[in-house]
């Protein structure tokens, strides 16, 4: 005897699929409302940020014109402000931690993924991440307290005496031995970024196919050879975008620059005196502000922070972008 067929499904089996797919479809488009609000969310915060600081400074901008970004003039008495020495200092500052941060940052990975053992490379790599999460006034305090005295009484002299002779680059070099300055501001960023690049550069270094390395070594190729033809090219759109997420660290720090930059609205090329920075003028003086005007003119200055950081992020991101286009991802 042939088995029975399957009996068809039942009316009350049928409206229970029904009331399913209708109460899936309600979740996902909620799912999906909460999600797109969630990502709004971000630009209408950065738009709110940017748009209420230029609201806040639109009188020192009313009142100086452009004449406030090439000005270095910055006196409270005389109701004069420019923006131009902070502007100075936060990229001076920022370019000279990058410049001794990336090489650090790069030996650090490749240290930490080709040459370290096995048993050191965990510990070394925790204590980077560590160095990551100590708060900045303890690097302001520890640049302040420490590293000024030994840079004054030790490195700065004997930079000055050396350095300082030279042609076309001597004036950089020049200035009173007081242990903070633009340099000393450039060392301590550069201590706080390279925790940041070189664990970036770690975690895509990790991430190159051990085939493609061992093929490479395979073919004779030294470690050098290695990193520098297989490494770096296959991880490359990934080390810039670490690289830049460094540099916008560098740009909005603020208690550990205003710890050691030494504060002084003086625009000069040598790296060795006492500069300023947009986040330390505004932690310095927002407190004390009365003058409409000077709290107008902080504004403006986080303002143009704000640019400043939009800017080299957009730039990252093009970056990247024509990177991916050339290598046709």
């Amino acid at each position: 005897m042939s088995a029975a067929a399957p009996a068809t499904s039942s009316p009350a089996r049928l409206a229970a699929v029904a009331r399913r797919e209708r109460r899936d479809v309600r979740l996902d488009r909620l799912f999906r409302t909460v999600l797109t609000a969630a990502g709004l969310l971000v630009l209408a915060l950065l738009l709110g940020a940017a748009l209420s600081m230029l609201w806040g400074g639109r009188e020192s901008l009313a009142t100086f014109g452009l004449d406030f970004f090439f000005t270095a003039d910055w006196d409270v008495g005389a109701r004069r402000f420019g923006a131009l020495v902070p502007i100075y200092g936060t990229l001076v500052s920022a370019t000279i931690a990058l410049l001794i941060a990336v090489p650090v940052s790069f030996g650090i990975a490749v240290f930490l993924t080709e040459l370290a053992p096995g048993w050191l490379r965990t510990p070394v790599g925790t204590a980077i991440e560590l160095l990551a999460g100590i708060p900045s006034i303890i690097y302001g305090m520890w640049g302040l307290f420490v590293l000024a005295p030994i840079l004054g009484q030790h490195v700065y002299p004997k930079i000055n005496d050396t350095l300082g002779q030279l042609p076309l680059i001597g004036t950089l070099f020049q200035g009173p031995p007081l242990g903070i300055g633009m340099l000393t501001a450039g060392l301590v960023l550069a201590i706080m970024v390279i925790p940041f690049i070189a664990s970036v550069m770690r975690e895509v270094f990790l991430t190159v196919p051990s085939r493609l390395k061992e093929s490479a070594y395979a073919l004779g190729s030294t470690t050098w050879e290695v990193v520098w033809d297989v490494v770096l090219p296959y991880t490359r759109s990934a080390v810039i975008g670490g690289v830049f997420l460094g540099l916008g660290r560098a740009l909005g720090e603020t208690m550990a620059v205003t710890f050691v930059i030494g504060n002084a609205y003086a625009l000069s090329a040598a790296l060795l005196e006492p500069g300023s920075s947009i986040a330390s003028t505004i932690a310095n003086e927002f407190a004390e502000a009365v003058d409409p005007l000077h709290r107008s003119s902080l504004l403006a200055l986080g303002f143009v922070l704000f640019l400043l950081t939009f800017v080299v992020l957009a730039l990252a991101r093009l970056m990247l972008y024509r990177l991916k286009r050339k290598e046709g991802l």
